[in-house]
């Protein structure tokens, strides 16, 4: 990947995230636009009140065109949690998301974090041997009804 850099989120990018999400995700998962409302709420909220100094996010882009996104949040004093991963179908298979990944964890760590968790659901196949690969544990899987689908919920942890 020629000329790919990871930049910071803007308030700008708020609606393309959205689209790509509610895109990929009912072509992918059959999802409902509930998905893409719930990630909406998730930017509008981060970009009125995020706290700058231990909060971020990140777009990756390749000459111009964004391929992905990132996020760190803080889920408490001691604990982040990453949100928004998304790779578009483009930037898949070339080692942009172990960048996305390992950027969003290093961040963490330098912000005082001693753990990170997330929120998934166990068909994001590719994104949960990452994760797994990276280190990270499955804490809790269920059955549940989300968007539109039957799902199965995960919630994984790191310590960093």
């Amino acid at each position: 990947m020629t000329d790919l850099i990871l930049r910071p989120f803007t308030s700008d990018d708020t609606d393309w995230l959205v689209e790509q999400h509610g895109q990929l995700y009912a072509r992918d998962e059959g999802f409902d636009e509930s998905f893409g409302e719930l990630v909406r709420e998730i930017l509008v909220a981060f970009n009125a009140d995020h706290d700058s100094a231990r909060e971020t996010g990140w777009i990756a882009e390749e000459n111009g065109q964004r391929l992905g996104s990132i996020f760190c949040v803080s889920a408490g004093e001691a604990t982040a949690k990453l949100r928004l991963f998304l790779l578009t179908p483009e930037a898949r298979g070339k080692g942009l998301g172990k960048r996305l990944l390992t950027t969003c964890m290093e961040y963490a760590r330098s912000k005082g974090y001693s753990e990170m968790v997330l929120w998934t659901h166990e068909s994001h196949r590719a994104a949960c041997a990452l994760y797994r690969a990276f280190g990270w544990t499955l804490e809790d899987s269920k059955p549940v009804r989300s968007f539109g689908v039957d799902l199965v919920e995960q919630h994984w942890r790191i310590s960093l």
